[in-house]
C-alpha cells in the first residue's frame, strides 16, 4: 500500500522558524518488576522518538526524565508526584490500564498533560480528565481480533482470558461483536495467580470443540496457554492473542509455542517501504541493534505526537499558557505507525483499530489483517505444533 506524508509530518521535516527551546517531558513506566519486558520497550519507543525529533527539529531539545514505577500502581503515583514537582511539559506514562489509571489522576491533580501507550480499559476515558490521551483501546482491539477471525470464516472461539480490568473490558467487547456476527463463543476468565492453563484447554477440548482460541492476557498468561495446548493439542485451526503476544522478544523466547500463532502488533519484522516505518525501523536498530516489538512501536507513536505538539505549541508561543499542549493535542489529526490519530473529548484516539500479525516459523511476523496494512496472506488453519 502506498502511504503518504501527512502535511503536518511534511511541515516538520523542515526546520520551524521558531527560537530554540527546551521541552521537559517526564517518563513514568515499568522497567522493573513483572510489566519490565513491556516497560522497558515502551521506554525504547519514548527514547527513539526523542532521536527522530531531533533531526526534524535541531533547534529544539527534548529532555526526557524516566522514573521505574516497578510495575507498582502507588509507586507510579509517586513517580508522576515526581517528575511534576520538576516541572515538566507533559508525562509519557502507563503500561497497563491499573497503573494508567492513578498515574494518571495523579498527573491531572498536578495539571500536567498524560499521555499513554498502555491504558487500554473503558474507565480510562471515563473519568473527565481533560488532559488525558491514549493512542490505543479496546474497542480498536476487538475491532482488529474480530476482523481478524471474521476473514478467517471462524465459526467458534474460546475466549481465555485474564479477570485484570482491561482484559475483562476486552473480552467482553470482543464476545459482543462475535455474537453480532453469529460466531459462537465460550467464556474461559482465570485469576492473574493462575500458572496451570491445562484444566481450561482440556475444556476447550473436551466440551467446546471450538475452531478458535483466542487468548486476552499478558506475556507469562500466553506462554502457559500455549505450553498447555501444545500438550493437549486441542482441536482447533488458529490460536489468536490480543497484546504483548506479536513481538521479537515473545519468538526468541518460545520459538517452539508461537509459528502461526496470531497477535496483535503494529510493523511486521519487514517494514517494506512505508516511510513512516522505515524511519522508526532504522531508528530503533541504529539505538538497539535489534527489531522493535509492538510496544516500542505505539509508545513511539503516542510520544512523537506529543513531541510534535509540543513544538506547535511553542511555535504559536502559547507553550507556557494553561490548557493550550492540551488543546494542540486535541486537534491533532496526523498518520501515525498505527494509521491516522485523532483524539476526541475524551482524549481517545478514535480511529485506532488494531494490526493482526501472525507468526512464521522462523519468528518473524506478516501483518495479516486489516487488508490495507497486510504484508502476506494469513494462514488458515495453522498450529503450532
Amino acid at each position: 500500500m502506498r502511504i503518504r506524508l501527512s502535511a503536518a509530518l511534511t511541515a516538520a521535516l523542515i526546520a520551524g522558524s521558531a527560537g530554540a527551546a527546551d521541552f521537559k517531558v517526564g517518563v513514568q513506566l515499568s522497567l522493573t518488576g513483572p510489566l519490565a519486558l513491556a516497560g522497558s520497550e515502551m521506554n525504547h519507543g519514548v527514547q527513539i522518538a526523542a532521536d527522530v525529533f531531533a533531526r526534524r527539529y535541531p533547534q529544539h531539545r527534548v529532555l526526557l526524565s524516566v522514573v521505574d514505577d516497578e510495575s507498582s500502581p502507588a509507586k507510579a503515583v509517586a513517580a508522576v508526584e515526581k517528575l511534576a514537582a520538576q516541572r515538566v511539559n507533559a508525562i509519557v506514562g502507563g503500561t497497563i490500564s491499573n497503573i494508567t489509571g492513578p498515574a494518571s489522576e495523579a498527573a491531572n491533580r498536578a495539571g500536567v498533560p498524560f499521555v499513554t501507550p498502555g491504558g487500554t480499559s473503558d474507565d480510562m476515558v471515563k473519568r473527565g480528565l481533560q488532559s488525558f490521551f491514549r493512542i490505543s483501546n479496546n474497542p480498536g482491539y476487538a475491532r482488529g481480533m474480530s476482523g481478524l477471525l471474521g476473514s478467517l470464516g471462524v465459526k467458534s472461539a474460546a475466549i481465555v482470558y485474564s479477570t485484570r480490568d482491561a482484559t475483562s473490558d476486552l473480552a467482553g467487547k470482543l464476545k459482543t461483536i462475535l455474537a453480532a456476527a453469529g460466531v459462537a463463543t465460550v467464556m474461559h476468565p482465570f485469576d492473574p495467580a493462575v500458572k496451570d492453563f491445562k484444566p481450561i484447554v482440556n475444556k476447550i477440548k473436551l466440551r467446546d470443540r471450538s475452531e478458535a482460541i483466542v487468548m486476552i492476557a499478558y506475556e507469562n498468561d500466553y506462554a502457559g496457554i500455549l505450553r498447555a495446548a501444545r500438550v493437549l493439542k486441542p482441536p482447533v485451526k488458529a490460536l489468536v492473542g490480543a497484546w504483548a503476544l506479536a513481538t521479537p522478544k515473545m519468538a526468541a523466547a518460545f520459538p517452539e509455542l508461537l509459528p502461526n500463532v496470531y497477535g496483535a502488533t503494529v510493523l511486521p519484522t519487514q517494514v517494506g517501504s512505508n516511510p513512516l516505518a522505515l524511519e522508526f525501523d532504522q531508528a530503533y536498530r541504529q539505538r538497539y541493534k535489534s527489531s522493535a516489538s509492538y510496544h516500542a512501536q505505539t509508545s513511539y507513536a503516542i510520544a512523537s505526537l506529543l513531541f510534535e505538539a509540543l513544538a506547535k505549541t511553542e511555535q504559536a508561543g502559547v507553550l507556557g499558557k494553561p490548557g493550550a499542549l492540551v488543546n494542540t493535542l486535541r486537534g491533532s489529526q496526523q498518520r501515525t505507525l498505527l494509521g491516522p490519530v485523532r483524539f476526541d473529548a475524551r482524549g481517545d484516539n478514535l480511529n485506532y483499530t488494531a494490526h493482526m500479525g501472525q507468526f512464521r516459523a522462523n519468528g518473524d511476523i506478516d501483518i495479516v489483517w486489516p487488508a490495507d496494512y497486510a504484508t502476506a496472506k494469513p494462514r488458515y488453519p495453522a498450529l503450532p505444533w
